[in-house]
């Protein structure tokens, strides 16, 4: 059984978002694939998720509650549009970033592939004096989700690490 994590900083949380919410969200955003999934399937697509969310760990404003909490939220001194998020819960859309990279999952995408860089990362065409590098384009799986970090961008420290504050000039 998917235990969800509540706001009180559970040391066993496996997920932010329940099968319940999972099912609401896709249910109205129009995701006929999800609902067509065992519930099985769906506890593991929201571990993943959650998996890939810890990605996020350096970039999250504000410090975790509680010393022994398995997940990152709940945390405090969190501050989303000049308003502190209570650190008793789970903000609505952290619960829908994880959701939406749990459908990804659930479809059958890994959201942490090994990244490759190739063997052959640079090349060089060296013609006389002039010399050009082609470098090989690699991606990095932080900015893989764009609607997800997106969605998630106010919650992270101005200077996408835990130990930030966002500064706002009056």
């Amino acid at each position: 059984m998917l235990i969800t994590e509540t706001g009180a900083g559970l040391p066993d949380a496996e997920s932010y978002a329940s099968i319940a919410a999972a099912d609401a969200r896709c249910a109205s955003l129009g995701r006929t694939a999800w609902a067509a999934l065992a519930e099985a399937d769906k506890e593991i697509a929201l571990r993943k998720s959650t998996l890939f969310m810890a990605t996020y760990r350096t970039r999250w404003a504000g410090r975790r509650v509680y010393q022994k909490q398995a997940l990152d939220w709940p945390r405090y001194n969190v501050v989303v549009d000049g308003f502190t998020v209570p650190s008793t819960g789970v903000p609505a859309d952290v619960v829908n970033a994880c959701i939406d990279l749990a459908v990804r999952a659930g479809s059958g995408e890994d959201l942490l592939p090994d990244l490759d860089t190739g063997s052959n990362a640079i090349k060089k065409d060296k013609t006389g004096p002039l010399e050009t590098e082609y470098f090989q384009n690699t991606t990095d799986a932080r900015e893989r989700f764009v609607a997800v970090d997106a969605l998630l961008a106010p919650y992270f420290g101005s200077a996408g690490g835990g130990n930030s504050i966002k500064v706002v000039r009056a």
